[in-house]
Protein backbone atom coordinates (compact mmCIF):
# COMPACT_ATOMS: atom_id res chain seq x y z
CA UNK A 1 0.00 0.00 0.00
CA UNK A 2 0.99 3.33 -0.99
CA UNK A 3 2.69 5.41 1.75
CA UNK A 4 -0.19 8.67 2.14
CA UNK A 5 3.08 10.84 3.15
CA UNK A 6 5.00 10.49 0.16
CA UNK A 7 3.77 12.54 -2.84
CA UNK A 8 3.22 10.84 -5.96
CA UNK A 9 2.47 13.28 -8.74
CA UNK A 10 2.84 16.73 -9.94
CA UNK A 11 -0.46 16.67 -10.59
CA UNK A 12 -3.05 18.51 -7.66
CA UNK A 13 -5.54 15.59 -8.66
CA UNK A 14 -5.84 12.65 -10.68
CA UNK A 15 -7.37 9.48 -11.35
CA UNK A 16 -5.74 6.30 -12.22
CA UNK A 17 -7.45 3.26 -14.28
CA UNK A 18 -10.49 4.30 -11.92
CA UNK A 19 -13.58 1.93 -12.17
CA UNK A 20 -16.56 1.67 -9.70
CA UNK A 21 -18.79 -1.15 -10.13
CA UNK A 22 -21.63 -1.74 -8.38
CA UNK A 23 -23.13 -4.78 -7.74
CA UNK A 24 -26.49 -6.25 -7.82
CA UNK A 25 -28.12 -8.29 -4.92
CA UNK A 26 -31.08 -10.37 -4.86
CA UNK A 27 -33.83 -8.83 -2.43
CA UNK A 28 -34.23 -11.56 -0.98
CA UNK A 29 -31.48 -13.69 -0.97
CA UNK A 30 -28.83 -11.24 -0.61
CA UNK A 31 -26.92 -12.67 -3.29
CA UNK A 32 -25.13 -11.09 -6.31
CA UNK A 33 -27.27 -11.61 -9.41
CA UNK A 34 -26.75 -10.13 -12.72
CA UNK A 35 -23.52 -7.94 -14.37
CA UNK A 36 -22.68 -5.23 -12.16
CA UNK A 37 -23.26 -1.74 -12.95
CA UNK A 38 -20.28 -0.42 -14.80
CA UNK A 39 -20.27 3.23 -14.09
CA UNK A 40 -16.77 4.21 -14.02
CA UNK A 41 -15.08 1.63 -16.31
CA UNK A 42 -11.50 2.66 -16.47
CA UNK A 43 -10.77 6.74 -16.12
CA UNK A 44 -7.59 8.03 -16.26
CA UNK A 45 -6.39 11.76 -16.12
CA UNK A 46 -4.44 14.33 -14.37
CA UNK A 47 -5.14 18.06 -13.43
CA UNK A 48 -2.33 20.97 -12.50
CA UNK A 49 -2.74 23.14 -9.82
CA UNK A 50 -4.77 26.22 -10.93
CA UNK A 51 -6.21 24.48 -13.69
CA UNK A 52 -9.87 23.58 -14.79
CA UNK A 53 -10.33 20.06 -16.02
CA UNK A 54 -13.81 19.51 -17.42
CA UNK A 55 -16.05 15.86 -17.55
CA UNK A 56 -18.71 16.16 -20.14
CA UNK A 57 -21.44 13.61 -20.93
CA UNK A 58 -24.85 12.27 -21.34
CA UNK A 59 -26.69 11.61 -18.43
CA UNK A 60 -26.25 8.03 -17.08
CA UNK A 61 -22.29 8.21 -18.24
CA UNK A 62 -20.94 8.46 -15.07
CA UNK A 63 -19.76 11.73 -14.45
CA UNK A 64 -21.44 11.93 -11.00
CA UNK A 65 -20.46 8.60 -9.89
CA UNK A 66 -16.69 9.61 -10.68
CA UNK A 67 -17.08 13.20 -8.92
CA UNK A 68 -17.84 11.32 -5.60
CA UNK A 69 -15.17 9.03 -6.04
CA UNK A 70 -12.85 12.03 -6.28
CA UNK A 71 -13.55 13.31 -3.13
CA UNK A 72 -13.76 10.19 -1.61
CA UNK A 73 -17.72 9.70 -0.88
CA UNK A 74 -16.77 6.40 -2.74
CA UNK A 75 -14.17 3.67 -2.76
CA UNK A 76 -13.00 2.53 -6.16
CA UNK A 77 -14.07 -1.12 -7.29
CA UNK A 78 -10.09 -0.57 -8.73
CA UNK A 79 -7.58 2.40 -9.60
CA UNK A 80 -6.49 5.04 -7.56
CA UNK A 81 -7.49 8.63 -6.60
CA UNK A 82 -4.54 11.14 -5.71
CA UNK A 83 -4.85 14.38 -4.40
CA UNK A 84 -2.74 16.62 -3.45
CA UNK A 85 0.10 13.98 -4.07
CA UNK A 86 -1.91 11.59 -1.73
CA UNK A 87 -3.39 8.11 -2.75
CA UNK A 88 -6.57 8.03 -0.97
CA UNK A 89 -6.47 4.63 -0.88
CA UNK A 90 -3.57 4.70 1.44
CA UNK A 91 -4.48 7.52 4.02
CA UNK A 92 -6.31 6.11 6.82
CA UNK A 93 -9.85 6.76 8.06
CA UNK A 94 -8.50 9.27 10.67
CA UNK A 95 -6.43 10.94 8.05
CA UNK A 96 -9.08 11.84 5.54
CA UNK A 97 -10.52 14.70 7.48
CA UNK A 98 -8.04 16.14 6.35
CA UNK A 99 -7.47 15.15 2.83
CA UNK A 100 -11.67 16.47 2.40
CA UNK A 101 -11.02 20.01 3.36
CA UNK A 102 -8.15 19.65 0.70
CA UNK A 103 -10.80 18.91 -1.83
CA UNK A 104 -14.72 19.87 -1.71
CA UNK A 105 -18.12 19.30 -3.41
CA UNK A 106 -20.48 21.93 -4.91
CA UNK A 107 -23.50 19.93 -5.74
CA UNK A 108 -26.19 21.07 -8.76
CA UNK A 109 -28.78 21.77 -6.47
CA UNK A 110 -28.03 23.65 -3.20
CA UNK A 111 -31.15 23.07 -1.70
CA UNK A 112 -29.98 18.96 -1.40
CA UNK A 113 -27.27 19.90 0.52
CA UNK A 114 -27.98 22.99 2.64
CA UNK A 115 -29.89 22.02 5.82
CA UNK A 116 -33.14 24.18 5.73
CA UNK A 117 -33.72 24.51 9.20
CA UNK A 118 -30.45 26.05 9.50
CA UNK A 119 -29.80 29.71 8.96
CA UNK A 120 -26.64 31.06 6.68
CA UNK A 121 -24.50 31.49 9.54
CA UNK A 122 -25.01 28.80 10.71
CA UNK A 123 -24.42 26.55 7.67
CA UNK A 124 -20.77 28.08 6.98
CA UNK A 125 -19.59 28.25 10.66
CA UNK A 126 -20.40 24.27 10.75
CA UNK A 127 -17.97 23.86 8.00
CA UNK A 128 -15.31 25.76 10.26
CA UNK A 129 -16.27 23.55 13.20
CA UNK A 130 -15.56 20.31 11.66
CA UNK A 131 -12.50 21.24 10.41
CA UNK A 132 -11.53 22.86 13.79
CA UNK A 133 -11.08 26.19 11.93
CA UNK A 134 -10.97 29.09 14.19
CA UNK A 135 -11.19 28.41 17.71
CA UNK A 136 -13.20 31.41 18.93
CA UNK A 137 -16.49 32.42 17.84
CA UNK A 138 -14.69 35.68 17.02
CA UNK A 139 -12.65 34.03 14.74
CA UNK A 140 -15.11 32.03 12.87
CA UNK A 141 -17.45 35.12 12.66
CA UNK A 142 -14.69 36.91 10.92
CA UNK A 143 -13.86 34.34 8.32
CA UNK A 144 -17.92 33.54 7.53
CA UNK A 145 -17.75 37.38 6.77
CA UNK A 146 -14.56 37.14 4.53
CA UNK A 147 -15.83 34.48 2.83
CA UNK A 148 -19.13 35.92 2.48
CA UNK A 149 -18.00 39.24 0.48
CA UNK A 150 -15.85 37.36 -1.55
CA UNK A 151 -19.23 35.19 -3.09
CA UNK A 152 -20.98 38.05 -3.63
CA UNK A 153 -23.52 38.29 -0.67
CA UNK A 154 -23.42 40.19 2.72
CA UNK A 155 -24.37 40.51 6.23
CA UNK A 156 -27.93 40.62 5.92
CA UNK A 157 -27.72 37.22 3.97
CA UNK A 158 -26.37 35.85 7.24
CA UNK A 159 -30.03 35.45 9.04
CA UNK A 160 -32.06 33.41 6.24
CA UNK A 161 -32.69 30.19 5.71
CA UNK A 162 -31.98 28.69 2.31
CA UNK A 163 -35.68 28.63 1.17
CA UNK A 164 -35.77 32.33 1.82
CA UNK A 165 -33.01 32.56 -0.92
CA UNK A 166 -33.11 32.94 -4.91
CA UNK A 167 -31.01 30.38 -6.65
CA UNK A 168 -28.37 31.80 -7.50
CA UNK A 169 -27.68 32.96 -3.69
CA UNK A 170 -28.36 29.46 -2.37
CA UNK A 171 -25.35 28.16 -5.23
CA UNK A 172 -23.36 30.95 -4.00
CA UNK A 173 -23.71 29.90 -0.15
CA UNK A 174 -22.58 26.30 -1.14
CA UNK A 175 -19.84 27.79 -2.94
CA UNK A 176 -18.98 29.95 0.12
CA UNK A 177 -19.29 26.62 2.44
CA UNK A 178 -16.96 24.85 0.03
CA UNK A 179 -14.40 27.51 -0.04
CA UNK A 180 -14.38 29.04 3.70
CA UNK A 181 -12.42 25.68 4.92
CA UNK A 182 -9.69 26.96 2.26
CA UNK A 183 -9.31 23.49 -0.11
CA UNK A 184 -7.10 23.57 -2.89
CA UNK A 185 -9.75 21.44 -5.19
CA UNK A 186 -13.17 22.46 -5.98
CA UNK A 187 -15.07 19.78 -7.74
CA UNK A 188 -18.07 20.69 -9.40
CA UNK A 189 -21.21 18.58 -10.05
CA UNK A 190 -23.18 20.50 -12.77
CA UNK A 191 -22.31 23.95 -11.07
CA UNK A 192 -25.05 26.28 -12.95
CA UNK A 193 -27.50 23.24 -14.81
CA UNK A 194 -30.35 24.57 -11.51
CA UNK A 195 -29.95 28.01 -12.42
CA UNK A 196 -31.97 30.38 -14.69
CA UNK A 197 -30.24 31.60 -17.29
CA UNK A 198 -29.46 35.25 -16.81
CA UNK A 199 -27.99 34.19 -13.26
CA UNK A 200 -25.41 30.66 -15.08
CA UNK A 201 -23.25 33.79 -16.28
CA UNK A 202 -23.02 35.53 -13.02
CA UNK A 203 -21.94 32.42 -10.96
CA UNK A 204 -19.52 30.82 -13.57
CA UNK A 205 -17.62 34.33 -13.41
CA UNK A 206 -17.30 34.37 -10.03
CA UNK A 207 -15.72 30.69 -9.87
CA UNK A 208 -13.49 31.87 -12.43
CA UNK A 209 -12.25 35.00 -9.90
CA UNK A 210 -12.38 32.72 -7.09
CA UNK A 211 -10.04 30.41 -9.10
CA UNK A 212 -7.88 33.32 -9.96
CA UNK A 213 -7.85 35.01 -6.51
CA UNK A 214 -7.01 31.65 -4.64
CA UNK A 215 -5.41 29.54 -6.69
CA UNK A 216 -7.56 26.77 -6.75
CA UNK A 217 -7.34 23.82 -8.98
CA UNK A 218 -11.45 22.71 -10.63
CA UNK A 219 -12.89 19.79 -12.12
CA UNK A 220 -15.92 20.30 -13.12
CA UNK A 221 -18.60 17.74 -13.78
CA UNK A 222 -20.83 19.42 -16.92
CA UNK A 223 -22.89 18.26 -20.25
CA UNK A 224 -23.10 21.65 -20.95
CA UNK A 225 -20.29 22.47 -24.05
CA UNK A 226 -20.28 26.15 -23.66
CA UNK A 227 -19.50 25.85 -20.19
CA UNK A 228 -16.32 24.08 -21.19
CA UNK A 229 -15.36 25.92 -24.02
CA UNK A 230 -15.74 28.93 -21.04
CA UNK A 231 -14.07 27.93 -18.13
CA UNK A 232 -11.61 24.89 -19.08
CA UNK A 233 -8.13 24.40 -19.67
CA UNK A 234 -9.27 20.73 -20.99
CA UNK A 235 -11.95 18.13 -21.16
CA UNK A 236 -12.65 14.52 -20.89
CA UNK A 237 -15.95 13.42 -22.85
CA UNK A 238 -17.30 10.40 -21.20
CA UNK A 239 -19.52 7.35 -22.11
CA UNK A 240 -20.51 4.56 -20.93
CA UNK A 241 -18.00 5.21 -17.89
CA UNK A 242 -15.15 5.77 -19.79
CA UNK A 243 -13.46 8.56 -21.46
CA UNK A 244 -13.86 8.42 -25.54
CA UNK A 245 -12.15 11.58 -26.17
CA UNK A 246 -9.63 13.78 -23.66
CA UNK A 247 -7.51 16.46 -24.00
CA UNK A 248 -7.05 20.28 -24.40
CA UNK A 249 -10.59 22.09 -24.83
CA UNK A 250 -8.36 24.56 -27.32
CA UNK A 251 -8.10 20.98 -29.57
CA UNK A 252 -11.05 18.94 -28.68
CA UNK A 253 -13.94 21.41 -28.63
CA UNK A 254 -12.29 23.32 -31.99
CA UNK A 255 -11.92 20.25 -34.09
CA UNK A 256 -13.51 17.01 -32.32
CA UNK A 257 -11.99 13.99 -33.52
CA UNK A 258 -14.28 11.16 -31.90
CA UNK A 259 -17.76 10.42 -33.53
CA UNK A 260 -19.54 10.83 -29.60
CA UNK A 261 -17.72 14.47 -29.55
CA UNK A 262 -18.75 15.78 -32.85
CA UNK A 263 -21.95 14.92 -32.31
CA UNK A 264 -22.85 16.51 -28.81
CA UNK A 265 -20.67 19.44 -30.27
CA UNK A 266 -22.89 19.98 -33.45
CA UNK A 267 -26.18 21.30 -31.07
CA UNK A 268 -24.46 24.03 -29.66
CA UNK A 269 -24.91 27.30 -30.84
CA UNK A 270 -22.75 30.03 -31.98
CA UNK A 271 -22.57 33.47 -32.47
CA UNK A 272 -21.33 33.69 -35.68
CA UNK A 273 -24.29 34.30 -37.85
CA UNK A 274 -22.47 32.84 -41.23
CA UNK A 275 -21.14 29.76 -39.34
CA UNK A 276 -24.69 29.11 -37.45
CA UNK A 277 -25.96 29.01 -41.10
CA UNK A 278 -23.61 25.93 -42.18
CA UNK A 279 -23.89 24.33 -38.71
CA UNK A 280 -25.37 20.78 -39.49
CA UNK A 281 -26.61 18.58 -36.22
CA UNK A 282 -25.92 15.27 -36.06
CA UNK A 283 -28.74 13.02 -34.71
CA UNK A 284 -27.36 10.09 -32.17
CA UNK A 285 -30.22 7.33 -32.72
CA UNK A 286 -31.45 5.61 -29.66
CA UNK A 287 -30.90 5.59 -25.67
CA UNK A 288 -27.37 5.47 -23.97
CA UNK A 289 -27.22 1.26 -23.43
CA UNK A 290 -27.41 0.38 -19.50
CA UNK A 291 -24.05 0.37 -17.83
CA UNK A 292 -24.91 -3.64 -16.38
CA UNK A 293 -25.05 -4.68 -20.11
CA UNK A 294 -22.57 -3.35 -22.11
CA UNK A 295 -22.11 -3.91 -26.01
CA UNK A 296 -19.61 -6.02 -27.27
CA UNK A 297 -16.88 -4.67 -29.33
CA UNK A 298 -16.69 -0.47 -28.79
CA UNK A 299 -19.64 0.53 -26.52
CA UNK A 300 -20.56 3.47 -28.79
CA UNK A 301 -21.20 1.29 -32.15
CA UNK A 302 -24.60 1.04 -31.36
CA UNK A 303 -25.34 4.87 -32.04
CA UNK A 304 -22.18 5.34 -33.85
CA UNK A 305 -23.44 7.61 -36.74
CA UNK A 306 -19.38 7.07 -38.08
CA UNK A 307 -19.70 3.22 -38.38
CA UNK A 308 -23.03 3.19 -39.95
CA UNK A 309 -21.83 5.55 -42.76
CA UNK A 310 -18.78 3.32 -43.09
CA UNK A 311 -21.57 0.70 -43.15
CA UNK A 312 -23.59 1.77 -46.17
CA UNK A 313 -20.37 2.59 -48.14
CA UNK A 314 -19.60 -0.71 -47.61
CA UNK A 315 -21.04 -4.00 -50.02
CA UNK A 316 -22.40 -5.49 -47.43
CA UNK A 317 -24.12 -2.95 -45.20
CA UNK A 318 -23.11 -4.37 -41.71
CA UNK A 319 -21.22 -2.26 -39.24
CA UNK A 320 -16.95 -2.38 -39.44
CA UNK A 321 -16.25 -5.71 -37.80
CA UNK A 322 -13.83 -4.08 -35.48
CA UNK A 323 -16.02 -2.09 -34.02
CA UNK A 324 -18.55 -4.91 -33.21
CA UNK A 325 -16.21 -6.84 -32.28
CA UNK A 326 -12.62 -5.18 -30.68
CA UNK A 327 -12.80 -2.98 -27.70
CA UNK A 328 -10.74 0.12 -28.93
CA UNK A 329 -7.53 1.17 -26.77
CA UNK A 330 -7.14 4.59 -26.40
CA UNK A 331 -4.36 6.06 -28.33
CA UNK A 332 -2.72 9.49 -29.13
CA UNK A 333 -4.32 11.22 -32.07
CA UNK A 334 -4.71 14.82 -33.50
CA UNK A 335 -3.09 16.44 -29.83
CA UNK A 336 -5.44 14.52 -27.65
CA UNK A 337 -6.10 10.86 -26.55
CA UNK A 338 -9.15 9.76 -28.59
CA UNK A 339 -10.96 5.65 -28.26
CA UNK A 340 -11.80 5.24 -31.87
CA UNK A 341 -11.07 2.75 -34.51
CA UNK A 342 -11.76 5.40 -37.34
CA UNK A 343 -11.08 8.60 -36.24
CA UNK A 344 -8.90 9.10 -39.37
CA UNK A 345 -12.52 8.94 -41.43
CA UNK A 346 -14.65 11.07 -39.28
CA UNK A 347 -13.97 14.13 -41.39
CA UNK A 348 -14.03 12.54 -44.68
CA UNK A 349 -17.15 13.76 -47.12
CA UNK A 350 -19.75 12.03 -46.75
CA UNK A 351 -22.14 10.40 -49.76
CA UNK A 352 -25.13 12.33 -50.66
CA UNK A 353 -27.09 8.87 -49.79
CA UNK A 354 -26.17 9.40 -46.11
CA UNK A 355 -28.22 11.25 -44.32
CA UNK A 356 -26.61 11.50 -41.04
CA UNK A 357 -27.60 15.61 -40.25
CA UNK A 358 -30.09 17.85 -40.33
CA UNK A 359 -28.88 21.27 -41.42
CA UNK A 360 -30.12 24.10 -39.79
Amino acid sequence: MANPDAPTTAAVVSADALHMHFSQRSRFLGRVTGNPVRAVDGVSFSVAKGKCFAIVGESGSGKSTLARLLVGLLKPTEGDVTIAGHVLSGVSESAMRGMRRRVQLVLQDPRASLDPRMRVEAVLEEALIVHGLGRTADERRQRIMRVVRQVGLDAQHLDRFANELSGGQRQRVAIARAIIVEPEILVLDEPVSALDVSVQAQVVNLLMDLQEQLGLTYVVITHDLALVGHMADAVGVMYLGAFVENGPVSAVVADPRHPYTASLLSVVATSDPKVERQRAITILEGQIPSPRDMPAGCTFHTRCPLAKRIAAESDGGVLPHRCLTEKPAPRPFAGRTITCHFAERLHEPQPATVASTIPL
